[in-house]
This record gives structure tokens, sequence and C-alpha cells, in this order.
């Protein structure tokens, strides 16, 4: 029996630091597709130097973007993987192995091995990061929020060997930065949803993060930056729950 084709999606904008790694590790898909939004970097440029597929479209925001990128893949098979992330050679192999012998799940979740300041972090919470990644898009129902986007699938669900390697914040100004956008992004889904808050419950819940990523989570066993990763990441739950606070004081319009 002839191995089922796949296709690897990859959203993106502005990823010129990232993306050759990405596709560089990709080449051995059927297909690799590049949905950009918008980029005003090198990014499309890079990608034309790599045999993927590119649609430049408007930003839907990350949920959105991943179900429209899922919908133009030529193969019914998908894995889904963001530009700042590289495919291992064990991960690879897996994913050709259980496509040429049939997959016998829906989907499949496939861990991610994070870096931080240039460091793996092996405790803190994301040695547990194994999301759904390798679905049948026919299953998969991709949802559209505006963060934390997944897929969700009917039915069996698997995991393959090896991994994503996820090179999320090389700097802490690339954390501060993503940290603002999605803290906006967090406290209007909030908003949406009629929550409102609190100064206090905005400290609180900030620091609760912090005592479960370095304590409860064994983020002390990181070092130094596991340390700083969890200074940093209770600010980023602060701040989205201060901006929702800021937010919710508004006078709603009529």
């Amino acid at each position: 029996m002839p191995r089922i084709p796949l296709s690897v999606v990859i959203i993106s904008k502005d990823e010129e630091a990232n993306i050759a790694r990405c596709l560089e590790s990709l080449r051995w898909a059927d297909e690799v597709l590049v949905v950009d939004s918008g980029s005003g970097d090198r990014t499309v440029e890079i990608c034309r130097g790599f045999p993927c597929r590119v649609i430049q479209t408007a930003w839907r925001g990350f949920g959105a973007t991943k179900r429209y990128a899922v919908e133009q893949a030529s193969h019914d098979w998908v894995l889904s993987v963001d530009a700042d992330e590289a495919a291992t050679s064990e991960l690879a192999e897996s994913i050709l192995r259980l496509l040429t012998h049939g997959p016998d799940c829906r989907g499949y979740r496939v861990r991610r091995r994070s870096f931080y300041l240039g460091r793996e972090i092996r405790f803190s919470g994301w040695q547990r990061d194994c999301p759904v990644r390798l679905f049948d898009r026919r299953i998969a129902t991709p949802n559209e929020r505006p963060v934390h986007e997944g897929f969700s699938i009917v039915g069996a669900v698997g995991r393959v060997r090896g991994a994503l390697l996820h090179f999320s914040y090389p700097t802490i100004a690339v954390h501060l930065a993503k940290m603002e956008r999605y803290a906006d992004l967090g406290a209007q889904v909030l908003l949406e949803r009629g929550r409102s808050t609190t100064i206090g419950e905005a400290i609180g819940r900030g620091m609760a993060k912090f005592a479960k990523m370095f304590f409860l989570r064994g983020g002390f066993l990181d070092g130094k930056v596991g340390f700083v990763l969890a200074v940093n990441s209770s600010y980023g739950v602060y701040l989205k729950y201060v901006k929702l606070w800021e937010l919710s004081r508004r006078p709603r319009s009529t």
C-alpha cells in the first residue's frame, strides 16, 4: 500500500529569524505550505528559497488563520508546525513510518522541547507540552481562539515518537513583546465572556503562576533561566488581568 501523503502547514508573520530553520527540517514532507500574513521582513523571500508553497493573506487571528491554512493544504493528513519550531529527524522518521503502515488513530500528539534564552527547559511545566499536531483534517476541528489555538479530535488520539524543537523566546525582549500581545488578546477574550477583575486578583494570579512554575512544576531545577522564566511568565499573567481590569472600567458602547 502506498504511503499516505502529508501536508505541513505553517502560519507566519515577520519570522525571518526562524523560518529557514523550520523549513530546512521539513524537506521530507510531501508538501510544505506557508500562510504568511503581511510580513514586513524577509520571511517570504526566504521561503521562496525552499520547496514550499506560499500563500499571502490577511491576518485572521491565530486560530482562524491556522484553520485557513489547514483548509488550503493539498492532502488530508496534516502536520501543523509553528514558524519558530523545527522537526527532529526522529519525528520525521516516525511520521513517515506511521503513514506508510497506516494510522490507527485520528490524530497524534507531538512532544515539544522548548528553549528559553538558548537553553532547553526541562521542567517549569513545559515538560508536559504535547499538543495535537498531526491529524486527519476530515476529523480534526481547529478552534478559532485568538490565543492558545489548537485542534480537537473526535476519536482516538495517539502520540508519535520524536519532537518539535520550539525556539520560543531567544531573548527577554522577544518574551516581553509576546507577553504584551498575548495579554491584550487574552484580556479581550475574558472581557467578551463577561469577566471582570480587581488589582488584587491580578497580583494574586501573577504570584500563583510563579509558585506553580518555579516550585510545583520544578522550575527551580532549570536554574537561573528557570527563575527568569517563572518571573516573566508570572508578569504575563498579571499583565493580562490588569489589562482586563483596565478594559472593564471603560464605558461600554451601546
